[in-house]
């Protein structure tokens, strides 16, 4: 997924439309390139992350802005991960666009790219996803217009950023999860306290830091807070660090000229190879008390001669807030390792399989939708097979085998949803579901089943499966209702004699409402060992088993027409 957007942005956003054989170009998106000067570089002659965020910054505000036709200002800039360091005498190359529009915010995707102009080769940097509000008008507040998606890869990063927007609004609770749980502060020998790391240091803002709109320019905020930053994470280490990753920038308020501009920074904890630094921002102006402006989390690592990670000294927290940032640090370094093992897992890595428990829930229900969403956005299916207007279609690609069924009902999309969605009922209709059990309602979005199924082999082993089901209603009138599957594991359930755990990589179903009685179904499935078996003859044109299962299916969701079915939670109870 990740590989495929890099090389739509960076041939340029563009596309070649089938008929009339003109380039297409995403009308929102804006290229920067700028060369690396020594006026840009730090102490080691590599392009300051500071310099850096602001020109990120300000390419995807004039993308926003192109977009919304109104002035725009960074409400928040998703997590960055530094993968490169850029030196001095290379080209940046910065492309950002409008992923999607909801009310008056809308995420743009960026992308940073190095280049080196004697070999002409380029290799990612970065990537982040800002959240912009288009500022108010003389009108009122601003309703902005919806993206219009154009390619499969525009797609794709449509349907993502209603999930990306939801992990947004549901990170702090997270954390506050991860915070119930308790965390014992080490103590070590020769610990350097973190009251030596502490740094504070105030900016006057002048017209230079200002935007277009006369306010603080955001980018140039974030350079600020990363300058104090790299101050206390020196402290610490008695060498100069190098930042790896940021974690959300969420700015809280906004900043004018004339401003003081007061900037905190302290580690708040130090690991192994890493140490985490908070910084905050706050502004005043004359007398006025201390607004607060933004806040993130860094990542330092202090690399050695060989551009490996050193060890370095572990911190001593102050009492009371010292010992809570601790902790919440530790819970920041989870979720970002969670993140890194659950989002950016291969798919062709076996086992598919990834352990779940509360703390890593967001992250796996998130990439359990995009999978599926990435599935949905595919083209180049093949028919395979067709009946009763029941079609099959496959999907051969990098040596894996999708396959996915279509099909129409008169029934009502908000009902097949709530039909299909609860998967204790789908032995009603597939022969392949054998029993179906809740292991755990995590929320109401996300429920942990057991499902086993009997063996296509006469007096062979059945198989079982753990599976995360993720529901999703429609974030707006271009998104369907999705109900995502993959397989997890839980050390409650572990495999046993009786059957042979299966796994399911990626699957689920994908409900459009046609019309206010008519809905379209589509099945997906990435096909893996577990699951060949049972659809191996209806892909090969030997059998269509497939129609008499989803024929099946279209007479329950009809039977069911009025039925409510009785919550998860009813039953648990």
């Amino acid at each position: 997924m990740q590989v495929s957007l890099e090389r739509h942005l960076k041939s340029g956003g563009c596309a070649r439309g089938a008929e009339s054989g003109e380039v297409y170009r995403n009308p929102t998106q804006v290229q920067m390139s700028q060369i690396v000067l020594p006026c840009h570089a730090n102490h080691c002659g590599e392009l300051s992350v500071g310099q850096l965020l602001k020109w990120m910054d300000s390419t995807a505000c004039l993308s926003a802005e192109r977009h919304s036709g109104v002035s725009c200002v960074t409400a928040s800039v998703d997590d960055i991960n530094f993968e490169h360091t850029i030196e001095v005498g290379k080209v940046v190359n910065i492309t950002a666009k409008v992923n999607r529009a909801f009310t008056s915010s809308m995420e743009v995707g960026i992308l940073v790219m190095c280049e080196d102009l004697y070999t002409s080769h380029q290799w990612k940097v970065c990537r982040a996803f800002a959240t912009f509000v288009a500022r108010r008008t003389e009108a009122g507040k601003v309703q902005l217009k919806q993206v219009i998606p154009h390619t499969q890869m525009e797609q794709m990063e449509y349907s993502l950023a209603a999930e990306r927007r939801r992990m947004r609004l549901i990170h702090a609770e997270i954390i506050t999860d991860l915070l119930s749980c308790k965390c014992q502060t080490q103590e070590y020998k020769d610990a350097v306290p973190a009251e030596r790391t502490r740094v504070e240091s105030v900016e006057l803002v002048l017209p230079p830091h200002a935007n277009h709109q006369v306010s603080t320019f955001g980018g140039q905020i974030m350079a600020w807070m990363e300058n104090v930053a790299t101050i206390a994470a020196s402290r610490l280490c008695n060498a100069h660090p190098t930042l790896r990753t940021i974690d959300m920038f969420h700015f809280r308020g906004p900043s004018h000229i004339g401003d003081r501009l007061v900037l905190k920074a302290i580690v708040n904890n130090s690991f192994k190879h890493s140490m985490e630094v908070g910084v905050c921002a706050e502004a005043y102006k004359g007398g006025e008390p201390l607004r607060h402006i933004n806040s993130a989390f860094m990542t330092f690592e202090v690399l050695d001669g060989e551009r490996k990670a050193c060890t370095l000294p572990r911190i001593r927290p102050e009492p009371i807030d010292g010992k809570r940032r601790y902790k919440e640090a530790i819970a920041r370094k989870k979720i970002r390792l969670d993140r890194k093992y659950i989002v950016s897992c291969k798919h062709t890595e076996v086992p598919v399989s990834v352990p779940w428990d509360p703390s890593n829930q967001m992250y796996l229900s998130y990439n359990n939708v995009s999978a599926l969403k990435l599935m949905d956005t595919r083209n180049n299916w093949v028919l395979t097979s067709e009946k009763n207007k029941v079609r099959l279609y496959t999907l051969e690609e990098n040596h894996m085998l999708f396959f996915k069924v279509v099909m129409c009902v008169s029934v009502p999309a908000e009902q097949t949803f709530h039909l299909l969605s609860d998967l204790r009922r789908r032995k009603e209709w597939d022969r392949h579901y054998e029993s179906c059990e809740v292991i755990n309602q995590a929320d109401e979005d996300d429920t942990l089943y057991r499902i086993t199924a009997p063996s296509v082999r006469k007096g062979g082993k059945g198989q079982d499966f753990i599976l995360l089901a993720s529901r999703r209603k429609p974030c707006g009138p271009r998104d369907p209702y999705l109900i995502a599957l993959r397989s997890v594991t839980l050390p409650t359930h572990p495999p046993t004699e009786e059957c042979t755990r299966g796994e399911v990589l990626c699957a689920g179903f994908t409900i459009w409402e046609e019309s206010p009685s008519d809905t379209k179904i589509t099945y997906y499935n990435q096909a893996t060992p577990g699951v060949i078996p049972y659809i191996s003859t209806d892909i090969a044109g030997l059998s269509s088993s497939f129609y008499s299962s989803f024929a099946a299916c279209s007479q329950f969701l009809e039977n069911n027409l009025n039925s409510m079915a009785p919550s998860v939670e009813t039953e648990l109870l």
